[in-house]
């Protein structure tokens, strides 16, 4: 980590004391560490404490030297924040995009990796308002440190007490390893449903909300690469950095991800694209009657058999949601789209779609295999980006 600029928050609680003796072991490291202390960090611990072991101003008002813009200037000049320890209200104020202060209003401002160790009371950090806010966070792809579990200030015991230094550094180096390597890169993701009307308001879809390929567009924006996000109907956001290109039906993506995914660096296929549509479809809304409703379906284009047919020197990656034989029929899906590597995913019972926990596991070449594991979606996406650029 040898000149790696980092900011350290430093939030109130009886665990500031930690982060004297982290920032002396990241100043040994050849860290250029600027300290941002909270106003209740303060009656923890003095700022002169951090000032001593980094040779450097301690940084804790919006309003020192104001003519410089310190929450922008700071995080324009910085590679990642690590916020240790983080207290319950610092943790709410992120998660709400509340910035009344220094350290709240720099996060805000960054572009770049922030990863947050939160140390409290075990009743606070159980708290569903607290484990929800912490849910949020991770969504947006901040990197959490969680707490150990041990003897706490209240001479109570339980989880809470802040990570081990050798754990807040192993995550800030992941985090810094994270940005920038996808630098120079451009990559096209396609996420979400299609939706085939059959009538002005009826249409055939899936479960699919767009979750993982959303996390993956954010994900490989922080890495840095220039990512354009091919979106069906989700009531998900996308990422603020990525250019995201709208579609509701499958022959919209075709048409979208011949445009902006072919010449791509990569393409990460994971919209979930219906392979037939109704041949026809009413111009009113089709009324009730005593018979069956009988709907003809034709084929639609396969967006991903495409791609990769035309993908030249650019690599694609597709998806396969499977509820059976899993793997034989992602193999034969990579096989006969010509695809650089497929993601497996597990779908019976509809495991898998929205923010829910997934299981995914990496296939490529005749018989390369890797199981990136169980997770929410940004822990998935930053795992499946860990793989894919190593093997591609």
């Amino acid at each position: 980590m040898n000149g790696v600029r980092v900011l350290l928050g430093v939030c109130g609680g009886i665990a500031a004391y930690k982060a004297a003796a982290l920032t002396s072991t990241l100043v040994q490291r050849g860290v250029e560490l600027d300290v941002i202390l909270t106003a209740s960090a303060e009656r923890f611990i003095a700022p002169l404490t951090f000032a001593s072991l980094t040779a450097r101003p301690v940084y804790g008002s919006l309003w020192d030297a104001p003519e410089r813009i310190p929450h922008i200037r700071l995080v324009r000049e910085a590679q990642a924040i690590l916020i240790a320890p983080a207290t319950a209200n610092v943790i709410a104020k992120l998660a709400h995009g509340i910035a009344d202060d220094l350290l709240t209003t720099a996060v805000l401002a960054a572009r770049f990796p922030v990863v947050i160790a939160p140390a409290m009371n075990s009743a606070m950090y159980e708290h569903p308002a607290t484990v929800a806010n912490l849910a949020l966070l991770r969504e947006r792809g901040y990197e959490i440190v969680e707490p150990e579990r041990g003897f706490l200030a209240e001479r109570e015991s339980g989880p809470g007490r802040l990570a081990s230094e050798e754990r807040l550094i192993e995550a800030l180096e992941r985090a810094l390893r994270r940005r920038n390597s996808l630098a120079g890169k451009r990559i096209a993701i396609t996420a979400g449903p299609t939706r085939e009307a059959f009538d002005p308001i009826r249409f055939v879809s899936n479960a699919s909300t767009g979750a993982i390929g959303i996390a993956l567009a954010r994900e490989a924006a922080l890495r840095g690469a220039e990512v354009v996000l091919l979106l069906g109907p989700t009531l998900l956001e996308p990422p603020a950095q990525v250019t995201t290109v709208r579609f509701t039906t499958a022959r919209e993506l075709f048409d979208a991800a011949m445009q902006h995914a072919v010449g791509a660096d990569w393409t990460i296929a994971t919209a979930a694209v219906a392979d037939y549509r109704p041949a026809e479809a009413a111009a009113s809304k089709l009324k009730k009657s005593e018979g069956d409703l009988l709907v003809r379906f034709e084929r639609n284009p396969d967006v991903l058999a495409t791609l990769g047919e035309r993908k030249g020197g650019s690599k694609v990656v597709g998806f396969a949601a499977e509820t059976d034989d899993h793997e034989a029929n992602a193999r034969e899906k990579l096989r006969n789209k010509h695809l650089d590597a497929i993601v497996l995913n597990d779908v019976r019972d509809e495991r898998g779609f929205g923010l829910v926990q997934s299981t995914l596991t990496l296939l490529w070449g005749a018989k390369d295999k890797r199981e990136i594991g169980t997770g929410t979606k940004p822990h998935l996406a930053a795992r499946l980006l860990d793989a894919l650029e190593e093997v591609l």
